[in-house]
């Protein structure tokens, strides 16, 4: 049986000089990650700006990584959409194609109390064989469950085993506390606290690839009970956390120039994208020479 805990990679979505997906820019991504030694992939989350592609799209990115990973790794696919229908056919997709887990993020419209979520969630879910996560993640999407909620619907259907949190390390202490370790709990925000949240009880990180490399050495140090090695590196890596992790939109913009300077891969945006400054693509390159290419460290 698998586990989901480690460094996963949500990949970013790669496009060509005319704006539509890049397949060969894709496949060199996930090969990447590969060579890394991640411990999963997932596709289809906010990296992966999965709002500007079209169903068509997210179909193939899922086909896409499934092929490529070749049953190497654990992937995962968020799955989005503003209706039960909608989601649900979007996560038999990914069942289809393999994919091990699914994480489930409320929809975009209106704003509603917990109750209207749980019972969503558990719409999209029912009927389906397969480990579910729920994105909580307030600041980016603007709407998620609390503590209580998270303890409800697991109870309602335990395939709800797993976490995907954007949330700090004290945050994180709380949501550990309050599942008792009956939850995977799979941090984000680009590694920021990395270590803190470790203290915290995360049981991993769902990051995008720009510094995976750097992410998963720490990971592997602190497992390895190697506590001061683990936050050395994060002491050295974190300058580039802070400059990428700004927001979602800097991210895209900023820490994809970062992980496409650092795999040689060229990055082109689609419309409507952050525009790079001067001095953006100035400390692109900087943190990109700093961080060093893909491969290059031991």
């Amino acid at each position: 049986m698998r586990t989901y805990t480690g460094i996963h990679a949500v990949l970013y979505a790669l496009f060509d000089t005319q704006g539509k997906l890049d397949r060969e820019a894709m496949r060199a991504q996930a090969q990447l990650m590969l060579d890394e030694g991640v411990d999963g992939c997932t596709v289809l989350g906010l990296a992966t700006e999965v709002q500007k592609l079209n169903p068509e799209e997210q179909r193939n990115c899922i086909a896409w990584l499934a092929e490529d990973l070749a049953g190497t790794l654990p992937f995962s696919v968020t799955i989005s959409g503003n209706s039960v229908a909608v989601q649900r056919d979007l996560a038999q997709c990914a069942l289809d194609h393999g994919a091990d887990w699914l994480i489930l993020q409320p929809p975009t419209v209106g704003n509603y109390s917990g109750a209207v979520y749980l019972d969503f969630f558990s719409a999209v879910a029912r009927g389906f064989d397969a480990p579910f996560a729920i994105q909580n993640a307030p600041q980016y999407l603007g709407r998620s469950l609390t503590l209580e909620d998270i303890n409800r619907l697991q109870q309602a259907n335990p395939r709800f085993s797993l976490i995907k949190a954007e949330i700090s390390a004290v945050a994180l202490a709380s949501l550990s506390d309050s599942t008792q370790n009956t939850m995977t709990i799979l941090n984000g925000r680009g590694g920021l606290e990395m270590t803190d949240c470790l203290r915290a009880g995360a049981d991993g990180f769902v990051l995008a690839p720009d510094i995976i490399d750097f992410s998963k050495r720490i990971y592997d140090h602190w497992q390895r009970g190697e506590t001061e090695a683990a936050e050395s590196l994060y002491s050295q890596a974190l300058p580039a956390m802070v400059f990428m992790m700004q927001s979602i939109e800097h991210l895209i913009c900023y820490g994809k120039r970062v992980f496409g300077l650092r795999a040689g891969i060229a990055i082109h945006d689609r419309a409507p994208a952050m525009t790079p400054t001067a001095f953006g693509l100035e400390l692109s390159q900087y943190w990109a020479e700093r961080l060093g290419q893909f491969g290059t460290k031991a």
